[in-house]
C-alpha cells in the first residue's frame, strides 16, 4: 500500500519460503505431499516479483521515497487485462487437470492467472492491480473452503479485506498526485 521497495525482496523471501513447503516430499517438511502448481505459482511470483522489483528501483523517486507513482492503466488495458484473465484460466484448466489439480480446476487456474496479472499490474503501478487480488480472493476462498484449507480461507478474506484497503488507498493518492501535478 505505501509502494516502498522493499515490499518485493521481501516477497520473494516468502516465495522462496512457500516454494519448500509446496515441494514437501523434495525438502523433507512434515507434510511430504507435493503441490507442483501451488510450487510453480511461486516461482512465478519470484519471477515476476524481480521485474517488479527493478522496475521500481529504476522508476523510484529519492526525494520522497516511493517507488512507484499510482496510475490507471487505461481503457486498453483494463480489457487486455480482463481478456488475459479468462484466456490464462481457459488454457491453463486442461494443464492443472492434467497434473491432477483439485476441482474445480478452473478455480485454480483463475487464481494462478489473476495473481500472475496482479503481481505484473503492481510492478507497473496500476492501481487497477488491487482489483485483480479482489478477484482472486472471490474464488479463492470458495475454493479453499472446499478443499478443507480453512485456516487459508481466513487469511484470503483477510487479504481480499487487504486488497479492498489498498485499492482505496492508492485511489486517494492518485487524486492527490493529480491534484498537485495535473492529471496526465
Amino acid at each position: 500500500m505505501r509502494r516502498k521497495i522493499w515490499a518485493w525482496p521481501v516477497g520473494i523471501v516468502g516465495n522462496a519460503l512457500l516454494f519448500t513447503v509446496f515441494l514437501g516430499a523434495v525438502f523433507g517438511t512434515p507434510n511430504p505431499v507435493n503441490l507442483l502448481g501451488q510450487a510453480g505459482r511461486q516461482i512465478m511470483f519470484i519471477v515476476v516479483a524481480v521485474f517488479g522489483w527493478v522496475r521500481w528501483q529504476r522508476s523510484r523517486d529519492s526525494t520522497v521515497h516511493i517507488a512507484v507513482a499510482p496510475h490507471w492503466a487505461g481503457n486498453r488495458t483494463r480489457i487486455l487485462l480482463v481478456l488475459g484473465l479468462v484466456a490464462g484460466t481457459l488454457v491453463l484448466t486442461p494443464i492443472f487437470r492434467a497434473l491432477g489439480s483439485f476441482e474445480p480446476v478452473w478455480a485454480d487456474a483463475w487464481i494462478f492467472t489473476g495473481s500472475l496479472l496482479a503481481t505484473y499490474g503492481m510492478a507497473k503501478g496500476w492501481t487497477e492491480f488491487w482489483l485483480v487480488w479482489v478477484a482472486v480472493d472471490v474464488v479463492g476462498v470458495p475454493l479453499l473452503i472446499s478443499a478443507g484449507y480453512y485456516a487459508s480461507a481466513v487469511l484470503y478474506l483477510f487479504y481480499g479485506a487487504f486488497t479492498l484497503v489498498g485499492f482505496l488507498v492508492w485511489v486517494r493518492v492518485q487524486r492527490r498526485q493529480d491534484a498537485l501535478f495535473g492529471a496526465v
